[in-house]
């Protein structure tokens, strides 16, 4: 497109000073014909860009004049980068925007940007894990969120039907087969329907699809997705719609769900942030004891669910209440004093 050679052009110059039509022809893989009008044509429309002829002559921006394309201020230029920056090894097309928007910057925003861009790396790969590669369905629904294209999917929930906030487990719709995964997986409910694809959020490893239906908004986990076709079907948005705020709603609805039981333990204070960081946001200091030790609330979806959190403790904790935990405690650690006596030396 003319108008992207028009503004590459504009930063070229604005990154080397001044140019001429043969460098430009060659940097836009053009012909030098083309080039010299595209420079001509900056000038007809008000930009200060003016030809020098000549050895060493070239086109130049007028008293060494600076077009801030970006429209960025040095803090957003900086954050931009520092947040970008560590996003760009693993793909292309931000190291291509990058060094676009770079020549766009002042001369002053350039050290702090390139500074800021290289001062962090993000490695999100724990030790002994392989690398991590997005997963390909990714690429595929982000393209149609952008060019709001609907999405058939086919989708592999657990039995039961879905939520308007979604989870992690959540199955959308009621329509479709019944299938398995394989043996001991349970019995998965496969739908297949046509969705809005509004947009896509990455929660510790996990791909999510936030969608619109015939029920509302839906959420998708992306790995459950068994196929999605993009369809040329034309859908906008809601114009109330931001993606963060709804994540937001679906993280509040989901956290909701998995603190529908809650339990009061006696516990070490030493011991508060490792047993903090066993139940995270489902964990509050309720106060001191008089024997040294800390009352708090743990929260998890079921009784059993808590208990095995905390089965590994032994003695180190005391569940004071509800009685349903305790009682789950109590069968756990029975079966493994029945399946872990100690064995009678065979050899006597």
């Amino acid at each position: 497109m003319r108008a992207d050679r028009l503004v590459a052009a504009l930063l070229l110059m604005q990154a080397r000073g001044r140019v001429t039509a043969a460098e430009l022809a060659e940097e836009l893989e053009v012909s030098v014909a083309t080039a010299r009008r595209d420079l001509e044509a900056l000038s007809t429309a008000g930009i200060p860009v003016y030809p020098q002829a000549g050895r060493g002559g070239g086109w130049s921006l007028l008293g060494g004049a600076r077009t801030d394309l970006s429209g960025l201020t040095a803090h957003e230029a900086q954050a931009l980068f520092l947040l970008a920056g560590p996003a760009a090894p693993a793909a292309p097309e931000v190291r291509s925007a990058l060094r676009k928007l770079l020549r766009a910057l002042p001369q002053t925003f350039r050290a702090d940007a390139e500074a800021a861009a290289g001062a962090v790396v993000v490695d999100p790969t724990r030790w002994g894990e392989p690398e991590k590669e997005r997963p390909a369905l990714v690429r595929v629904l982000q393209d149609a969120v952008v060019r709001r294209r609907k999405v058939r999917l086919a989708y592999e929930g657990r039995s039961g039907g879905g939520s308007r906030g979604g989870n992690g487990g959540a199955a959308e719709g009621r329509s479709g087969s019944v299938s398995s995964d394989g043996p001991g997986s349970g019995s998965r409910e496969r739908a297949e329907r046509v969705v809005e694809p509004w947009g896509l959020v990455a929660k510790d490893d996990v791909w999510y699809l936030l969608a619109g239906t015939e029920r509302g908004r839906r959420t998708f986990r992306v790995d459950r997705i068994a196929g999605a076709e993009v369809t040329e079907l034309e859908f906008e948005r809601p114009d109330d719609f931001a993606l963060a705020r709804e994540w937001e709603e679906v993280v509040a609805e989901m956290e909701r769900r998995r603190s529908t039981v809650s339990a009061t333990v006696l516990i070490s204070a030493r011991f508060l942030p490792v047993l903090r960081d066993h139940f995270g946001r489902h964990f509050e200091v309720v106060g001191d004891e008089p024997d040294g030790r800390v009352r708090v609330r743990v929260a998890a979806p079921m009784p059993l669910t808590i208990a095995e959190q905390l089965a590994g403790w032994g003695a180190r904790v005391e569940v004071v209440e509800p009685e349903e935990v305790r009682a789950e405690l109590a069968r756990i650690g029975a079966e493994l004093v029945e399946h872990n006596r100690p064995r009678d030396d065979a050899g006597g």
